[in-house]
């Protein structure tokens, strides 16, 4: 699930603007302390809560997570340029990248099934005759469901003729693959970083923009406005279609936004490419039953997490971002880089990885581009530098993998591929079941990606996956096939 156009990413993307803006002022820090009046002045329409002050409020703690910091125990007392203070004194950005607003959490129900209104009390009971657990009795001629018993297997949900039986909902954990959301005593969301394996689909899925990222802007603008230092951008080839251009506007684009050099990842896609289909060939002939992708950050935390058993199968092959960083650094000892992402996840890999210093998401990418006044259509196509193939850059796609793989792989016939696109509760018991069963259903090479329909449906996105894929398929029609030399 991506943010794509809804409103919280509209209200997401005009804080990080306005952080933007009041960091390129004279006064940055009492510039940010005017952010919520200015967005919400004196008189003016509260469209989200009671009164204009409890907008206000909210909109502060939106503020802090935009300047990097945890919104959990927060001081509420510290003004907002004092933050803004602090964080440039940041050296590093905090460890974990997610926070919860507690003031726009709704406070949602418990998720359970629920018996409503609609229940008949009909003769024939097809709810409780479905129910292996005896959780449903009848209490004054309805249907009751005792929570202590219920499984939620939904089997009650399906047998009932009038559709009386629902599953009320809480999205951030429904959301979670890994059951690492929970309600506090105050009903209040809190995430368990020991599980939390960063996929950021709980940030999508909240429609109250409770779940917030920690972001990593003004440690980035910070590194701009130094002169001493140059800064590499390092763009996903799914930023296609996620904004106006083609991808050489775009190179050109995000140069005036202040990077000293713009850098395909595709170039790194193509090294995973190759050398993924290398590893698979040597699986293969030592008799292994299949082999998983590697690329996705959000899987490779699941796995070291959730799922260790599969590890003797999951690739050992690098991400595009791994190879691609470590060439940029090679060539620039001393820049600082910066990941350009469609996710969060990535800011967890990125910490890990001595050669990526920072990461901006595309929604961060689209506001520094409002903020700065920047006309991507306008801007001149930039084709200096290495391009990625036309594989490489069909990565952020689902199946974009396993067909890269298969396209250099020495006997592709042999290559069978199962895609998982979207790693949810239901596909990770297809994970667990392949790694029980020593087998992939008749498949040898497993595709899995966090997000549905891969990159281009990454939480941090600005675009339907559906209208950034047409985009991206132009760029693919223009790019060349990768080939192998062995």
């Amino acid at each position: 699930m991506s943010n794509n156009n809804s409103q919280s990413i509209h209200l997401k993307k005009e804080i990080l603007a306005r952080i933007i803006e009041a960091f390129l002022s004279d006064d940055y820090a009492e510039n940010t302390r005017l952010i919520p009046y200015a967005m919400r002045p004196k008189g003016a329409e509260v469209p989200y809560r009671c009164c204009v002050y409890k907008e206000r409020a909210i909109l502060k703690e939106r503020v802090k997570a935009g300047l990097g910091f945890a919104l959990e125990d927060d001081d509420e007392t510290q003004p907002l340029d004092k933050y803004a203070k602090a964080a440039l004194e940041r050296t590093k950005p905090e460890e974990d990248p997610l926070t919860v607003l507690d003031a726009a959490c709704a406070g949602c129900v418990p998720s359970r099934i629920y018996v409503t209104d609609l229940c008949k009390g009909c003769v024939a009971r097809p709810c409780q005759s479905a129910c292996k657990f005896g959780a449903i009795d009848m209490v004054n001629g309805r249907s009751k469901i005792d929570g202590s018993k219920c499984k939620g297997c939904k089997m009650c949900m399906n047998a009932c003729p009038y559709n009386a039986i629902v599953k009320l909902a809480v999205p951030c954990e429904d959301a979670c693959p890994v059951g690492a959301i929970h309600k506090d005593d105050n009903g209040i969301t809190r995430i368990d970083f020991d599980k939390c394996i960063t996929c950021g689909k709980c940030v999508a899925a909240c429609p109250f923009g409770a779940v917030n990222e920690k972001s990593q802007i003004i440690d980035i603008l910070k590194n701009i406005k130094d002169t001493d230092k140059k800064v590499i951008a390092m763009f996903a080839p799914s930023l296609v279609g996620q904004l106006p251009g083609n991808i050489y506007q775009l190179k050109t684009a995000i140069k005036k936004a202040g990077f000293d050099e713009v850098v395909e990842v595709a170039q790194g896609a193509d090294i995973t490419t190759i050398n993924e289909a290398k590893e698979f060939e040597e699986r293969m002939e030592e008799g292994q039953p299949f082999m998983t992708t590697s690329c996705c950050a959000g899987y490779n935390r699941f796995v070291d997490k959730h799922l260790p058993e599969l590890k003797e199968y999951r690739s050992t092959t690098g991400t595009p971002l791994y190879y691609t960083a470590e060439l940029v650094r090679k060539a620039n000892p001393d820049a600082v880089t910066v990941f350009v992402s469609p996710c969060v996840a990535k800011r967890k890999e990125s910490m890990e990885n001595p050669n990526v210093d920072y990461v901006m998401t595309y929604e961060e990418l689209g506001a520094l581009f409002i903020a700065k006044k920047i006309q991507i259509t306008e801007c001149e196509e930039d084709k200096s530098g290495v391009e990625g193939s036309k594989q490489a850059r069909n990565f952020g796609n689902t199946t974009g993998v396993a067909e890269a793989v298969k396209s250099v792989a020495k006997n592709p016939d042999d290559i069978k591929p199962y895609v998982i696109s979207g790693l949810t509760k239901e596909t990770a018991k297809d994970l667990k079941k392949f790694v029980k069963d020593k087998s992939c259903s008749g498949c040898n090479l497993v595709e899995v990606m966090c997000c549905e329909g891969g990159c281009v449906g990454g939480n941090a996105t600005l675009n339907l996956p559906r209208i950034a894929r047409k985009e991206l398929k132009t760029l693919l029609d223009s790019s060349e096939d990768l080939k192998r030399e062995d």
